[in-house]
């Protein structure tokens, strides 16, 4: 049986982002001591939180499973962010696509955050574009870019933002005046919704405002390529030397079912229930879902997997709170 696999990253300063523990390096020490976890991320967006794990005392594998690739051809992107004044809402689902508007804008010269105003104060007499985010990393990748919010899913999912929607819909105090910018928005074209999203992305989101009268308009973002894993997660994985996996997306599920297998004695922890639902469908097992889709919720969730382990039976595929560690 071999022994644990040293963490490269072990001892090495990494510095946290946002409330984090500390120590930001590993420690010798902690809660998840004695523990491996798999990251399947690109090394940018799992360091915060393999920060967090190792300040915990975890080991943990950085490899990506997919990686986002650039569109061939902008010219639907670059023509729908161009006409953003003509949009009542721009929706945005994913952080990867927020990447691509500010690239489409800068084709044309201009800041994402310059059309935005732009579309913001100019456009419909007073029924300018607003943006929504579904959740907290994609409301800050916004707000990085210059982008004013204006809605944000309480529940970060496609589901969730529809919810906000409704909400938002049902809200009491609108006002005369924003109820008839809303009844001029039906009236006209501005029930239109620019939906950037990547090229695997589910119609929830598109499905979900068409049931409630927006006109969405859909266009790829960015396309979502398999990314090997590294031969180190793939020898971990197969020797036994992996207890949890964190999966951030139905697609990186769907890799690490594909690349590696489901071990059922891996613990899973997902960011949010789509991937949980994703992960099941693949075969993977989901231990405890995130309460929000950041890193320190994820980090909670790693922990809380670790405090209650318990094996599943051969013929129970439903969530467990975590495993028996030989």
């Amino acid at each position: 049986m071999p022994g644990r696999l040293r963490d490269p990253q072990r001892g090495r300063d990494l510095p946290p982002a946002g409330p984090a523990p500390a120590a930001a390096n590993a420690t010798d020490s902690g809660p998840l001591t004695g523990t491996t976890v798999l990251l399947p991320r690109s090394p940018e967006r799992a360091a915060p939180l393999a920060a967090r794990l190792r300040a915990q005392g975890a080991t943990v594998l950085v490899s990506p499973a997919i990686e986002r690739v650039p569109i061939e051809d902008t010219a639907v992107m670059d023509a729908a962010v161009a006409d953003l004044a003509g949009f009542a809402w721009v929706v945005v689902t994913s952080v990867n696509a927020i990447d691509e508007l500010t690239a489409s804008a800068a084709r044309r010269g201009v800041s994402l955050a310059e059309l935005s105003e732009r579309a913001r104060t100019g456009a419909h007499a007073g029924s300018g574009t607003r943006w929504a985010a579904v959740g907290p990393a994609t409301r800050r990748a916004l707000e990085a870019a210059g982008v004013h919010v204006d809605l944000e899913a309480a529940v970060n999912s496609a589901r969730g933002l529809l919810a906000a929607f409704d909400a938002l819909a049902e809200a009491p105090d609108h006002g005369s005046e924003a109820r008839a910018a809303s009844d001029e928005r039906a009236a006209d074209a501005t029930r239109r919704v620019l939906l950037p999203q990547g090229d695997l992305a589910k119609p929830t989101m598109a499905d979900g405002l068409r049931d409630r009268n927006w006109d969405p308009h859909v266009v790829t973002a960015y396309r979502t390529v398999s990314h090997t894993l590294s031969p180190e997660v793939v020898d971990a994985w197969r020797t036994g030397e992996v207890d949890v996996v964190v999966l951030t997306s139905g697609s990186v599920a769907r890799e690490v079912a594909t690349q590696l297998g489901a071990d059922p004695h891996v613990a899973g922890v997902a960011i949010g229930e789509p991937t949980a639902e994703a992960a099941h469908a693949v075969g993977l097992r989901i231990d405890a879902v995130a309460t929000q889709a950041t890193d320190d919720a994820l980090a909670e969730a790693v922990l809380r997997v670790a405090a209650h382990p318990s094996a599943p039976r051969p013929d129970d595929s439903s969530p467990t709170e975590g495993r028996n560690h030989p």
